[in-house]
């Protein structure tokens, strides 16, 4: 009967509540673990809630989307998950709707367009809990030494590499499309060509001609040239490119806010400008968030309100960007970042966020469209390969898996 009671959502009213959440790692170390961040907000919760008691278990992003499935799958779903993806929970009803738990002021407070990106037919199920921006890295002093700018375009950006190629640099610009996150890799680069995984009316459109003309134009300008280095890029790693990047061996790359502090620490001195575009600026940034969800099956829905709510306190969001060099996922954070003399390095990244194009997290088909690209991609740009081909495939994987029809 308790659990009958639980799953209808009245079995929290009165007497002590855990709450289980399970966590990503963000740090890199054990210094720097998530645990140590989790451990202080649930001690300051607790010490305000003696009623409400939090476990929180951390696992490495390698792990964390699998060991929640699996849970879910057992029937022992955690009250709350920080994961890298929501749709399948919210397809399956496992979830409780973002206004179901959050008081009105904080849902209100997230970005817009990272609460866009959490809704499922306009209803938010994904909760933005941590967001980052690409700029394109340049090595200052490489840059100097060939008598180079920065570039603005993509033809700027092949004559800069090939001067940095000339000058003995081991990766003038590093391309990683290998399978760690070659679907990040890729949207930028479909997003300078004007193109990107979706179309303006929802659906896929990964061989749409854009993006067909920019991987001919990757293959053709700046891998075919030999200007990605000695790794071919479906085989190169972005941990291994930031590795490379740090060590002084990389011209240019996309990267993230973390790749500040993994350069500066190697004494590498650096620039950062938005992505180059086809004949300028790139029009959107790439934007990648991660998301917290909250699940239903314990009936704990008041509870994990309000410890959300304490979680979306601009004091702990301002913490945990700090700690970890990522965006706050709200406005009210967000605000105070942009003009604090201490956050000045990630303004840049911050200044990006509001035309930020994300994945398609919405859709229940993207863990299996993002698979395939990580796994294919790759292909594209090799010798003798045809683009178009390659996005062929992938847009029938996308199409076929966006009808549930795959196996």
């Amino acid at each position: 009967m308790t659990g009958v009671l639980s799953g209808c959502g009245l079995g929290g009213g009165s007497g002590e509540v855990t709450l289980k959440l399970v966590a990503a790692d963000y740090g890199d170390s054990a210094a720097n673990s998530s645990k140590k961040y989790w451990a202080d907000l649930v001690e300051a919760y607790e010490a305000r809630h003696p009623d409400v008691h939090v476990e929180v278990s951390v696992y490495s992003w390698t792990e964390v989307d699998r060991k929640v499935r699996r849970m879910v799958d057992a029937g022992e779903a955690p009250d709350m998950a920080q994961i890298g993806a929501y749709a399948d929970y919210a397809a399956e009803d496992r979830l409780y709707r973002a206004g179901d738990v959050l008081s009105i002021p904080v849902q209100a407070d997230f970005v817009p367009q990272l609460a866009r990106a959490g809704e499922v037919d306009g209803v938010q199920y994904g909760m933005p809990f941590a967001a980052s921006t690409r700029l394109l890295f340049y090595n200052k002093t490489l840059f100097h030494k060939a008598g180079l700018k920065p570039p603005t375009t993509w033809a700027e950006l092949a004559s800069d590499a090939a001067a940095l190629e000339d000058e003995g640099v081991t990766y003038p610009y590093a391309l990683p499309l290998g399978p760690e996150e070659a679907q990040a890799e890729t949207l930028q680069w479909l997003l300078s060509g004007g193109g990107g995984y979706t179309s303006t009316v929802g659906g896929y459109s990964l061989d749409a001609a854009e993006n067909v003309e920019t991987f001919t134009w990757l293959k053709d300008e700046l891998v075919g040239k030999g200007l990605t280095g000695p790794v071919a890029p479906g085989k190169l790693n972005r941990a291994a490119a930031f590795a490379a990047f740090a060590d002084g061996r990389v011209g240019m790359l996309n990267g993230h806010p973390s790749l500040m502090k993994t350069a500066a620490a190697k004494g590498v001195k650096f620039g950062m400008v938005p992505m180059p575009g086809k004949d300028g600026a790139a029009r959107n940034a790439l934007g990648v968030a991660d998301w917290m969800a909250a699940f239903k099956q314990n009936g704990h829905g008041e509870q994990i309100g309000d410890f959300l709510d304490f979680v979306y306190s601009e004091k702990n969001v301002l913490a945990f960007s700090r700690e970890y060099d990522l965006l706050p996922v709200t406005m009210s954070a967000s605000g105070v970042m942009a003009t604090a003399a201490g956050d000045q390095d990630l303004k840049p990244f911050l200044d990006e966020l509001p035309l930020a194009e994300l994945y398609p997290v919405g859709r229940t088909s993207w863990a299996t469209v993002s698979a395939a690209v990580k796994k294919q991609i790759g292909t594209a740009v090799q010798p003798g390969a045809s683009p178009a081909l390659v996005l062929g495939e992938l847009q029938t994987r996308a199409m076929t898996a966006d009808t549930g029809t795959s196996g």
